[in-house]
């Protein structure tokens, strides 16, 4: 529970030597001081009691009146902390003052869209995007909530109806419920709400394994020689794949914006886009050929290496290079598919895959996991791990001949 009390604020003065009588509120240690509006000299004051000294007949009647306007005050405020911590007991220090002073408490997708309004700032669109969308899915199942309001109980009925009403997934419901999270630790780091108070202490969240598709040595060279039939769009789309699958496992958004002023005619050196990080690639061969072949088309250094996105892409804002790599992505996803079936290929192939693909086959031919790690941009080894249970499992699935 929360204690009120009265003070004369001795850390602060006026010009006139006085100081400001405060009503200060403590909880969990925290302090917070809401002021009475009134200040006055230290010899006035009478610490023992709370109240302003009468000197005189003057000012008798004077302080009289003070000490009335203060004390019905401090009485309100009493009444005002009893009735918000019945309700909620973890309710915060900072909104029980912003409570009592009659100032509106933010709510929950106030304080989420600043959130997400700082990805944006951060330049970090892809999540920008996603996390507004996860606002929108939220709003559409309750249009007006506070942070008091999702309780555990509430976060189990929003799983359930993003389950069976709009059939997400395990781990789309865990990325929505996820960002939640984070907008509760945001708000308790910034004193919003009391860490007691999130209801993800109690809750919580499922993930299920997501099966990685890869393509084996084999499979990646009959990809690699399918006819495309003189379509130039898929014979683009089958070159980066291949090219990704040979270069460290490149992300689209990094091999869309390739230029030719990355490309010293054997490294490839650039900026990765989700991290951030600089990276240096030596080009193996299979992959230079390729590259050399787009080559031959091109002669501006800012030209994209692989011609799919328009020309002026990387002169515009951080929005809109986000919306043309998203449709780029869409139409080599589509046609990596049809790829894929002429190959008779029976994974569901995306781009990502190519990711896979070369993390696999690098392990598999004896690159350091650390190595394999730097190359494709992972902040944490433990993200390369993965890659490393895959090729495990397989070895496991060789001994078994001796169990035969």
């Amino acid at each position: 529970m929360s204690s009120v009390s009265i003070i004369l604020r001795k850390d602060k003065v006026n010009k006139k030597g006085e100081y400001p009588i405060h009503f200060r509120i403590i909880k969990y240690r925290k302090v917070n001081y809401i002021s009475s509006g009134f200040s006055t000299l230290e010899s006035n004051w009478d610490e023992k009691n709370k109240r302003i000294k009468a000197r005189g007949s003057d000012s008798k009647e004077t302080a009289s009146r003070i000490n009335a306007q203060i004390s019905k005050r401090f009485s309100e405020i009493q009444q005002e902390v009893i009735s918000l911590e019945t309700s909620n007991r973890n309710v915060s220090i900072k909104t029980i003052k912003d409570k009592v002073i009659g100032k509106k408490s933010m709510d929950f997708f106030e304080f989420a869209n600043s959130v997400t309004e700082s990805y944006l700032t951060d330049s970090k669109i892809g999540t920008y995007s996603k996390t507004k969308g996860i606002i929108e899915k939220l709003k559409k199942y309750d249009s007006s909530l506070s942070f008091i309001d999702i309780t555990p109980k509430f976060l189990t009925a929003y799983e359930a109806y993003l389950r069976t009403k709009l059939n997400n997934s395990t781990n789309t419901i865990h990325t929505n419920l996820k960002f939640i999270r984070t907008v509760f630790n945001k708000a308790f780091q910034q004193d919003i709400i009391e860490l007691s108070s999130s209801p993800f202490l109690k809750f919580k969240m499922k993930t299920e394994k997501v099966q990685r598709d890869y393509l084996t040595e084999d499979e990646l060279k009959i990809f690699a020689e399918v006819d495309t039939q003189g379509n130039l769009k898929l014979e683009l789309h089958q070159d980066m794949f291949v090219f990704a699958a040979y270069s460290g496992g490149l992300r689209i958004s990094d091999i869309l914006q390739l230029q030719w002023i990355h490309f010293d005619d054997s490294h490839i050196n650039f900026t990765i886009k989700k991290t951030g990080s600089q990276i240096s690639i030596k080009i193996p061969n299979i992959a230079l050929n390729i590259i050399e072949k787009y080559n031959l088309t091109q002669s501006e250094k800012t030209s994209y290496i692989f011609p799919m996105l328009p020309e002026d892409t990387y002169l515009r804002d951080a929005i809109g290079q986000d919306k043309a790599i998203s449709s780029a992505t869409a139409v080599i996803n589509k046609n990596l598919k049809t790829l894929a079936k002429l190959a008779k290929i029976e994974k569901n192939i995306s781009f990502h895959i190519s990711r896979h693909t070369w993390a696999t086959r690098a392990l598999r031919k004896g690159m350091s996991i650390d190595k394999v790690s730097k190359l494709m941009g992972h902040s944490a080894i433990k993200e390369t791990q993965i890659y490393a249970k895959i090729v495990n499992s397989e070895l496991d699935k060789a001994m078994d001949i001796f169990n035969d």
